[in-house]
């Protein structure tokens, strides 16, 4: 199976349609990093992206600059995916961001092949990480990894306390009162976080 983009790149036109764009692709995609030693382990070890460059910089300009260190895999077509990694920066999570947003960043790889797919799925699980799904988008197959986090362990939580009390009511147990009840208890513990601010 191709997906249309690699259809359009195999008969060498432009995928966007537009002859003589000056944009040739993305030269790199950087993100902050604060297990380097883990991310370097999933991305070149576990899916085999060749690591090809990094810089090591003096913090410069802005006060609030650190030293660091930016390291560049290899995603193929020329590109890059890197990551910075700050000395001495605390790892930090913005725990107020709306999970839609949160759940919305992400680093999406192309392959042409559903045989392409199944060996990175399968160098993923042969390292022992968990897949988070494998999913058809009308024409696009995708397969999910991310790491678990304090808003998945919340989740899970409410959701199975959500799951009990359906249970134990008098009404017929439902996803739908599961997800009603869930809504409830979402409510009243964000008003209950407000209150304590």
């Amino acid at each position: 199976m191709t997906s249309p983009t690699a259809q359009v790149r195999e008969q060498g036109a432009d995928p966007r349609g537009t002859p003589g764009h000056p944009v040739r692709g993305i030269n790199h995609m950087a993100f902050p990093t604060f297990d380097p030693a883990g991310t370097i382990h999933f991305y070149r070890d576990v899916l085999g992206l060749p690591l090809v460059q990094t810089m090591q910089v003096k913090a410069w300009g802005p006060e609030y600059q650190r030293d660091f260190v930016h390291f560049f895999f290899d995603i193929g077509n020329a590109d890059c995916l890197a990551f910075f990694y700050y000395f001495g920066q605390e790892s930090y999570t913005d725990e107020n961001l709306p999970p839609l947003l949160d759940l919305g960043r992400h680093v999406a790889l192309h392959v042409d092949t559903l045989e392409d797919l199944d060996g990175l799925q399968k160098r993923i699980e042969d390292a022992g990480l968990k897949l988070d799904m494998r999913v058809m988008h009308e024409t696009v197959e995708s397969i999910y990894v991310r790491e678990l986090t304090a808003a998945d362990a919340v989740d899970a939580e409410v959701t199975a306390q959500a799951l009990l009390d359906v249970l134990a009511s008098d009404g017929e147990p439902t996803l739908d009162a599961l997800w009603a009840r869930k809504a409830e208890l979402i409510t009243s513990r964000a008003r209950a976080a407000q209150g304590e601010r």
